[in-house]
Order: C-alpha cells, then structure tokens, then sequence
C-alpha cells in the first residue's frame, strides 16, 4: 500500500512515523459515499491490525469519511484508543460544507476523546481550473493551498473555534505563507461585517492564531525575513510542529530548520 508519511518527530531517541496513504487524498471526491466509506473502513482496520502493533513508532491519523456523518463517529468510537492512532484526518478535498450542523456531533466526540484534527491538504486534479495548467508548481501554488484557506474560513468565520475550544485542529502540508495573508484579509472583512460572523468573540486572525496548530512542510524558505515574520505572526513557538514528508522529493529536515526556538 502507497502511503507518505505526513509528519515525524523525536521521542526516546526514537523517530516517530506518522503514515497517512497518499491515495486517498481525493477520497473525498468519490461520487459514490459508500466507496469513501468502505475504502477509508479497510485502510484504518488494515493499518491499526497489520502495522501500528507491531512498531512502537509508526503511527497513524485515521481518515474520517466526512460525506456521512454518521459513518465518522462509528470511525471515531471503533479507532480511538487503538494503537498507533494518534487522530483523525480529513482531507481538503472535498465539496461537503465544513461547517454544517450536521458535522457538529463529530467535532463533539473528538474534542470529548481529545483527539487531533489533522486537516491534509490537497487539490482535485480533475477541477477545470486546474486541467488548464500542465507545470508542477502550478499545482502545488496555489491550488494545493487553496481548499486548506476554503476550509480555515469557513471554521473560523462559522465560529467552531467558538463551539469547541479544545478541538485540536492541524493544517498539514500547506507551508506557512497563507497564513498571515488569510489573517489580514479576514480581520479587515470581518471589521466590516462583523454581522455576518456573529459567533465570533474575538478577530478571525486570533483564532488562527490561538487554535489552529501548523506544520513545518513545505516551509517557504526563499525569504528568511518573510519567514521570521510569518513565524511571530502564527505564533509559532507553541502552534507549529515538525513535519518531514519524508520520503516525498521535498522532504524537510529539523537540520535545515531556519530558528532554533
């Protein structure tokens, strides 16, 4: 089974492998709800049977097939708990509305087992938009980052930061930059409209800033002052985490991490 492994860190002398399987990234788009569902059920069994028991430091973020709900919160009761799992993992490719009602039961049940969120980014490349372009980087910036701003809108302005303070949500593999952009943009929408947002105690860029968590890969490294300031900006002293992708082509290292705090 194809998998990349989206984050790794220390423990014990020890690296931690956090696997996620690359194919089902676009998961999200199947027109048939039962496949995402079915797929999704046997790659977490496969993985939390036939690999997390037996390597105390390979790890996994279980995929939530969040086109139903229902077949989420049976995901979250059946993996929490077992071993190697260390989340739940929804990827950014998809249609369904983040912040619907009918999704609140699930972020209840994960912030109540304490559980992490990873958000993993990704693009469809069947979207016309994206067809149009041949070249990688095309890809990659800006339509890999685009659905991680959809979605971070769309749960900061919807107030689920405000509904449940202690769910632990991660963007991962959307580098850094987009950050500080969706910051400045959201407050100065929302100082405007502040109706339109009115579960909100505070500025859309305090919740990006205070409960949302980041990953390192793939730092955008071309401008090391840019860098600095986006790294105040996010708080990153105690929102960001090491990530590799290792073994992807544009693997980070914590040997090549710009600042040492």
């Amino acid at each position: 089974m194809p998998s990349s492994h989206a984050g790794s860190g220390r423990a014990s002398d020890s690296v931690i492998r956090i696997v996620f399987p690359t194919a089902m990234l676009e998961l999200g788009m199947h027109p048939d709800p039962s496949v995402e569902i079915q797929l999704s059920w046997a790659c977490s069994r496969w993985l939390v049977e036939n690999v997390t028991p037996h390597d105390a430091n390979m790890k996994t973020m279980v995929y939530l097939p969040l086109c139903d709900p229902e077949a989420s919160l049976r995901a979250i009761e059946y993996f929490t708990g077992k071993p190697g799992v260390v989340g739940f993992t929804v990827t950014t490719t998809r249609y369904q509305p983040v912040h619907d009602n009918r999704y609140m039961p699930v972020y209840a049940a994960l912030q109540e087992e304490t559980c992490r969120l990873p958000s993993h980014a990704s693009f469809y490349q069947k979207e016309t938009v994206i067809r149009r372009h041949q070249q990688f980087p095309v890809g990659t910036c800006p339509w890999f980052r685009i659905p991680t701003m959809v979605r971070a809108t769309n749960m900061v302005i919807n107030g689920i930061p405000e509904r449940f303070p202690n769910l632990k949500v991660i963007w991962i593999e959307s580098g850094l930059t987009w950050v500080p952009f969706l910051m400045q943009r959201l407050d100065n929408e929302y100082m405007m409209r502040t109706s339109e947002a009115p579960l909100l105690r505070k500025k859309p860029s305090d919740y990006l800033r205070e409960n949302f968590y980041y990953t390192t890969q793939p730092l955008e490294m071309d401008n090391m002052g840019a860098l600095e300031l986006t790294m105040e900006m996010i708080n990153a002293e105690s929102q960001l985490l090491f990530a590799s992708d290792y073994p992807h082509w544009d693997f980070s290292t914590i040997y090549n991490f710009p600042f040492p705090k």
